[in-house]
């Protein structure tokens, strides 16, 4: 493990890195607070204050550029936030390659999902403003700065994850934007469907965060601090088990938040909540947390073989998981989660390798924030122009009339399934290389996987653009889901500029970030890329296989797909594969069968056990005494007489056994 960079006091525009979060943060408490008074003008201060942060960030990003390499990890204690006994944290900042990149993304990224959502969210735009059901409730002014609000809070949150200098400050950004995606989720409030989802992800993320915050009791409980210089510096002090156990909790606070199996059934259903919402969970901040999370914790993870192939493991494991289930989906959105999936899977198997995959993970969570978010964007501005229906059976033939939508979508699908010299190519076959690098089994399982789940993405991925925008217009024949016809209509220029924006990173992303040596600019955050050696296959082979793989998933996907009419009706019977993907593989009926039902019935037994158990004791015991307190009381009958006569009874019973004592 190479000796961490020295920390450096922020100087300079990095002084008042704070404003990144805190502006966001100060515009969610205005827009929420100011009630009506903000409607007209809410979603205009919503989109700066991101901006504003984003612009901030870039400043610092240049700055920190103009230094050397190790001066480029510096921290800004802002004051003393906890000081109990031997619990001493500060509120303070760490400021280095890993969180800027991460700032920009959120910032970038997020601010483009900002200015999208103007139009998206407009009052009364496309029928029902968002992905609204016919029984929602048009968009409104004050729904529309409520949602601003609420995406800004979720951006001030993540912020502080990825920029706080300790492990508390990474929990309170951690919980805070699980709170925010619980609002954003369940945005429509009047839709069952959208509050069932909203609990649901909060739940399953409540699993994950157990894990994390039992990894941070074991690491103060062992080394007496939670500053990332000192526990990175001390963690060498630990027994092998203590890491093990520290790096598996978490793994699994990874899980929950990265939408990774076993916890990642909450994911998909997420979609419940606006398009825009669903772009920035899946593509720039909640659903990389786990991500980062592993990779900030780099130095444990070095000492721990053990659980870096875990690591890896569920990662091969989930993009296996999402890959299979986004082939079987009729809804464009649950493709596009399900897509997710699967690419965090390739980020946790990347930062699974340890030292030579750390960096390479970070590069894929890039370039698939830009064609992601660039996907999902695409899916709203078709869902706009569909009256919000996600159903592709009743798309098609849509590229003749949204271009700039077919356009942009086109060059994200081509950056997802990894064509030549587009974003995904770039980074998801260094991950795939560098799979195959590993020793042994490890790198036949892990690459032969990953390559087979690249083939997978591509069939999905052609199936919903030939379903989307190829072939009849089946909608001509149909009504919308509000009972209206369907008028396609390309969306306004606030929604395709972003889009335009994300389509260009999908292009050029990838090579920019080559050109110009994201390693070697994450190297004092995670340490010198390791090349990997020849493992399981040579690293010359694997790109042309990888690419044999998606053209024959391409290929396929026409030859089911598009050679013939799209049913509008989806085909029964279907064989057992597919029933098992279009049920997400049994995951939640396993998680029902497991969990929640014998949870239900432990619940039951204990309710029973303390109301006829605990309780019954307890009233028994109160019910004896009050009824012989009554029949006690019965003897005192106030009369002097009864009062005599029960003295002269005792006097004679004292007396009789006084003289049977003696005589006996």
């Amino acid at each position: 493990m190479t000796a961490p960079p020295e920390v450096l006091p922020a100087t300079g525009a990095a002084s008042v890195a704070w404003l990144l979060f805190a502006i966001p943060a100060v515009s969610a408490l205005v827009l929420f607070l100011a009630g009506k008074r903000a409607n007209a003008w809410g979603h205009v201060l919503g989109v700066g204050s991101v901006l504003a942060s984003f612009l901030l960030g870039v400043v610092i990003f240049v700055q920190a550029l103009g230094v050397a390499p190790d001066q480029r990890t510096t921290e800004l204690s802002l004051y003393s936030w906890i000081s109990s006994g031997t619990l001493n944290v500060d509120f303070g900042l760490r400021i280095d390659p890993l969180s800027l990149t991460f700032v920009l993304l959120i910032t970038g990224v997020g601010s483009l999902i900002h200015i999208y959502s103007v139009g998206y969210m407009a009052p009364h735009a496309s029928g029902h403003g968002a992905d609204a059901d016919a029984h929602a409730e048009p968009s409104s002014d004050s729904s529309r700065r409520r949602f601003f609000a609420q995406l800004n809070l979720f951006v001030a949150a993540m912020l502080v994850l990825v920029l706080g200098n300790n492990f508390v400050l990474l929990y309170l950004g951690w919980e805070g934007v699980g709170l925010a995606s619980y609002l954003l989720i369940g945005f429509y409030q009047d839709r069952p469907s959208a509050a069932t989802a909203a609990k649901k992800a909060f739940l399953m993320n409540r699993v994950g965060d157990v894990g994390l915050a039992l990894a941070i009791f074991l690491i103060w409980l062992n080394l007496g601090t939670l500053q990332y210089t000192e526990v990175f510096a001390r963690i060498g002090e630990l027994s092998g088990g203590t890491i093990l156990a520290i790096t598996l909790l978490l793994l699994l606070g990874a899980c929950g938040k990265s939408g990774q199996f076993p916890l990642q059934s909450w994911l998909p259903d997420a979609m419940e909540g606006p398009t825009p919402v669903s772009a920035l969970i899946h593509a720039a901040t909640m659903v990389t947390a786990g991500v980062y999370l592993i990779a900030r914790t780099n130095p444990i993870y070095d000492l721990t073989p053990t659980g870096r192939v875990v690591v890896a493991l569920i990662g091969v494991v989930t993009l296996l998981i999402g890959a299979i289930i986004g082939c079987a989906y009729d809804d464009i959105k649950k493709v596009l989660a399900y897509s997710t999936v699967s690419q965090i899977g390739y980020m946790i198997l990347a930062v699974g390798l340890g030292p030579a995959g750390y960096a390479l993970g970070i590069f894929h969570l890039l370039t698939h924030g830009f064609f992601k978010a660039g996907l999902f964007l695409g899916a709203g501005s078709v869902m706009h122009a569909m009256n919000d229906d996600v159903n592709m059976r009743n798309f098609g033939g849509l590229g003749r009339k949204m271009p700039i939508t077919f356009v942009t979508f086109g060059l994200g699908y081509l950056a997802l399934i990894g064509f030549p010299f587009l974003s995904g190519y770039f980074s998801k076959d260094a991950i795939i290389e560098a799979a195959f690098g590993q020793e042994g089994w490890q790198g036949w399982v892990y690459g032969i996987t990953a390559t087979l789940a690249a083939g997978l993405t591509a069939f999905y991925m052609t199936r919903l653009m030939i379903m989307t925008f190829f072939g009849e217009e089946r909608w001509r024949n149909l009504k919308a889901p509000d009972g209206e016809d369907y008028h396609p209509h390309e969306s306004s220029p606030v929604m395709t500029g972003p889009m335009i924006v994300l389509a260009i990173g999908s292009v050029f992303a990838g090579f920019v970030l080559s050109a110009v040596g994201l390693n070697q600019w994450l190297a004092p955050s995670l340490g010198e890329l390791q090349e990997s050696p020849d493992g399981a296959l040579p690293h010359a082979l694997v790109p042309w296989l990888v690419l044999a793989c998606s053209a024959l998933g391409v290929l396929v996907a026409y030859l089911v797909v598009g050679r013939r009419p799209t049913p509008v009706q989806r085909p029964e019977p279907v064989s057992f594969p597919v029933q098992a993907a279009r049920r997400d593989l049994y995951a939640n009926a396993f998680n029902e069968t497991v969990i929640e039902r014998p949870g239900i019935w432990l619940t039951r037994a204990l309710v029973f056990l303390d109301n006829r158990g605990v309780d019954g004791l307890v009233n028994g015991l109160a019910a004896g005494l009050g009824g012989g307190s009554a029949r006690l009381r019965r003897l005192q009958t106030g009369f002097v007489r009864s009062y005599a006569l029960s003295m002269l009874g005792g006097s004679v019973f004292v007396v009789a056994a006084l003289l049977a004592v003696r005589f006996a």
